[in-house]
């Protein structure tokens, strides 16, 4: 179990905090306005209505005991600059914050923020992503072009050979197979898939885009 802060408590902020407290964390949110405050305070450790461009303000409430801040501010560029600046002289290294814009995200990096994030982009990315790989349930992308997936067999692959499915493209690495509760990393070539199964398969775009394919 761990600290964490969350600033700015809109609908962004208020899914980081509520989730973050579902996985056993302590979380203090912030926001300025009391309405977002009290939507939320029987759901998380601490919900405060403060301003969060105020130092001594952030001092008073401890963050700098937080594992780490994500600062969730969404329109207001300047408040969340602020924010941040009071946050690094208050010697937090660990520092999320959502981005507007390019202008902000290029503030943002020279402050040394540890993440930078663009809810509306990477949202936008995971529904193009479905809509053309409606196989894939759900990805993680890696460096150098490299993604993990998460396919579910769906009832037309029902019956097919794995190898048969999955053959002919090396450059893709099938991590495991699971099937209800069972797990398996070494899969026999002759496996029979069935509705509901689940591939976990590692590898660059391209061989992935011919993959899915096969799930057309």
């Amino acid at each position: 179990m761990a600290l964490f802060a969350v600033i700015g408590l809109g609908s962004f902020g208020s899914t980081i905090a509520t989730q973050l407290v579902s996985l056993n964390h302590d979380v203090i949110g912030i926001d300025n306005n009391k309405r977002n405050v009290e939507s939320i305070s029987d759901q998380i450790t601490h919900a405060v209505i403060a301003d969060a461009t105020d130092e001594h303000v952030l001092r008073e409430l401890n963050i700098q005991n937080c594992e780490a801040v994500v600062v969730a501010i969404g329109e207001d560029i300047e408040a969340s600059i602020l924010c941040v600046l009071h946050l690094k002289n208050m010697g937090m290294n660990k520092i999320w914050a959502k981005a507007k814009s390019k202008a902000h995200h290029m503030i943002l990096t020279h402050l040394g923020v540890s993440k930078i994030i663009h809810p509306e982009e990477d949202m936008g990315t995971r529904v193009a992503q479905s809509l053309s790989y409606p196989m894939v349930s759900r990805y993680m992308g890696l460096e150098d072009n490299h993604f993990i997936v998460k396919i579910e067999i769906k009832a037309s692959l029902k019956g097919e050979r794995f190898n048969h499915l999955m053959g002919n493209i090396p450059a893709i690495k099938t991590i495991l197979h699971k099937r209800g509760k069972e797990i398996l990393y070494n899969i026999d070539p002759n496996l029979i898939l069935q509705e509901g199964d689940i591939l976990v398969v590692e590898g660059e775009l391209e061989p992935l885009r011919k993959l899915s394919a096969r799930f057309k």
